[in-house]
């Protein structure tokens, strides 16, 4: 029976497998749709209770899906903590939740359904060249956002011994000034707080140069290791 199942849950080149993994999609479209229709303002009460019985039905299948997964895994484990069985036990979860405390807010986490549709290529070469360029290049990019992370406490620091004289209010301590760090290393520059101080000018002009360069370093890193994996591939 497990066998049997197996063929139908994860392997999508039998007739069963492809009716099973079509249909699956067909749900996580719908439930797509639901979801965007539940944000409109104004619909009636009973095709808001339309909407709800269907995420109901949608919330059922999608939870015998992963159960179905699960049994029939060769490594349970690996498929609950790798990336699609996060995203689906996080497509589900907050449903159960909401029966028994009031952890409404954890509706946010709905959205990721919309990964879900990923499914879609899930066997891609593309999507696997992806995979595989983050393995090549999780090491740097771990590395890169802990220097990022060190970078925003100088730069936080550094303009706030600049400003907060000047500028009390809005530079009040290092915390508050990591707000003006992370818009001017990213280079978006929202100009809400901005510095008025000679230094202050002077020391945003080269952290403005240094954001350029942080900005472009994890697309070249990404960029190198997806040539890789053509590479690789090839």
């Amino acid at each position: 029976m497990k066998k049997k199942l197996r063929a139908i849950v994860e392997d999508n080149t039998t007739k069963k497998g492809k009716y099973f993994d079509y249909f699956i999609q067909l749900i996580i479209i719908l439930s797509l749709i639901s979801f965007s229709l539940e944000t409109l303002p104004n619909i009636s009460e009973e095709f808001r209770l339309v909407l709800e019985k269907f995420e109901f039905i949608s919330i059922v299948i999608f939870s015998i899906e992963y159960l179905l997964r699960v049994l029939v895994t060769k490594k349970p484990v690996s498929y609950i903590f790798s990336f699609y069985g996060i995203i689906d036990i996080l497509a589900i979860l907050p449903f159960y939740l909401n029966r028994f405390l009031d952890l409404r807010f954890l509706r946010a986490f709905r959205i990721f359904r919309i990964f879900r549709a990923l499914k879609l290529i899930r066997y891609s070469k593309a999507l696997n060249r992806f995979n595989v360029a983050f393995k090549i290049v999780k090491e740097e990019l771990v590395l890169f956002f802990i220097v990022i992370l060190i970078m925003l406490f100088i730069v936080s620091a550094g303009i706030y011994s600049f400003e907060n004289e000047a500028q009390p209010e809005v530079f009040k301590s290092i915390f508050h000034s990591a707000w003006w760090s992370i818009v001017t290393l990213t280079t978006v520059g929202y100009g809400d707080v901005y510095p008025i101080t000679l230094g202050g000018k002077i020391f945003t002009f080269f952290v403005l140069i240094i954001g350029i360069g942080i900005v472009a370093v994890p697309a070249g890193l990404v960029g190198t290791a997806l040539s890789k994996a053509r590479e690789l591939e090839d």
